[in-house]
């Protein structure tokens, strides 16, 4: 078969690999039907996430067809239509018994596309499948459900849920590409007041507009006043970090109010300064995580009632065999205006 290999940082193929066998009992070997990219997946191929070894097969959100289940699985079978979810929880461990499935301490959590052979590929083998594979219901698109694989999931839990966000409440959003601005559609649950979304590309700052934001910044356009005149000088209730480079979490740290929430959601590569001479008087809550993918199930719900519209994320499409090209006009987002990219089966 096909796959999206990683050779080490700044190389990558497509090229014919080995197709995947069960493995455990509770594998099921899924067929790819659509597949996208991640910004992690860029990271990785800047060398930022040291775990990921060469000859790796990336990917970690996709949409497919069961055709093998080992005999262990009981609630995936042959042909169901499934979401891949980028964790693959054990369901025993400390951590899966509390929900925390991307900490998972028994071969799971975050493990496609970083530990084990993931879903760029034409065929994935899906480790705990009954905990990793959501059937998906007939109303719902393999497109529309691609987007729940990761970035909706992980703006909800990691961006929303762990900022704190409530009805009434000022949120700041640094950074307009897909988490960001599946951050504003999710934000958009909880009521808040107002929705400030800051980034360097104007045409990103359009989509938010798009989808939800009350005002727009350009990061050139001096964001930490625009912040304070909004504020009456308070700073935010909520600030939610999108990109993750050093700048962006400490401008977050910057707007945030006393007794805020900063909620970093981005992948780092590299430090970042945290300035505790100045946040330490200010009753500040940091937070940092991985998805855990427990809100998938009420996110498919939503999606399928119709009160979640992923479709403006997905800008372009591809045949899986184009994703080189598919990678690139990701990766130049700037000059492309891709906001999240989709692969399917020809």
């Amino acid at each position: 078969m096909k796959a999206l290999v990683y050779h080490g940082p700044g190389r990558h193929s497509w090229e014919d690999v080995d197709k995947p066998g069960l493995r455990m009992p509770d594998d099921a070997i899924v067929r790819i039907d659509t597949v996208t990219i991640c910004g992690t997946d860029l990271h990785i191929l800047k060398g930022d996430v040291a775990d990921v070894t060469p000859e790796r097969v990336l990917g970690h959100e996709a949409v497919g067809t069961v055709e093998q289940v080992g005999s262990g699985v009981r609630d995936i079978a042959v042909g169901d239509r499934v979401l891949v979810s980028c964790i693959s929880p054990c369901g025993r461990c400390r951590y899966c018994r509390a929900a925390s499935y991307g900490q998972c301490r028994n071969g799971g959590g975050w493990i496609l596309g970083h530990l084990v052979d993931g879903t760029q590929a034409e065929y994935v083998r899906a480790p705990f499948a009954d905990n990793s594979l959501h059937v998906l219901p007939d109303g719902v698109t393999d497109e529309a459900a691609l987007l729940l694989a990761d970035i909706l999931p992980t703006a909800y839990e990691v961006g929303v849920l762990n900022g704190r966000v409530l009805p009434g409440d000022t949120v700041a959003i640094v950074g307009a590409g897909p988490i960001g601005l599946a951050t504003i559609m999710t934000a958009r649950l909880f009521s808040p007041s107002r929705i400030i979304v800051v980034d360097a590309a104007q045409q990103r700052l359009d989509a938010a507009k798009q989808l939800g934001a009350d005002v727009t910044v350009l990061a050139a356009d001096d964001p930490r006043s625009v912040v304070a005149e909004l504020t009456g000088g308070l700073g935010v209730d909520v600030a939610i970090e999108a990109v993750g480079i050093a700048e962006t979490f400490e401008l977050c740290a910057d707007l945030v109010r006393p007794g805020g929430h900063l909620a970093n959601i981005g992948v780092h590569g590299k430090p970042a300064t945290l300035h505790l001479e100045t946040l330490w008087i200010k009753n500040i809550t940091i937070t940092t995580g991985l998805v855990d993918a427990h809100s998938t199930p009420t996110l498919l719900k939503m999606l399928a009632s119709g009160q979640l519209d992923t479709s403006r994320l997905v800008t372009h499409r591809f045949g899986i065999g184009e994703m080189l090209e598919a990678y690139d006009v990701f990766a130049q987002a700037s000059d492309t205006g891709a906001l999240k990219v989709a692969l399917f089966r020809t």
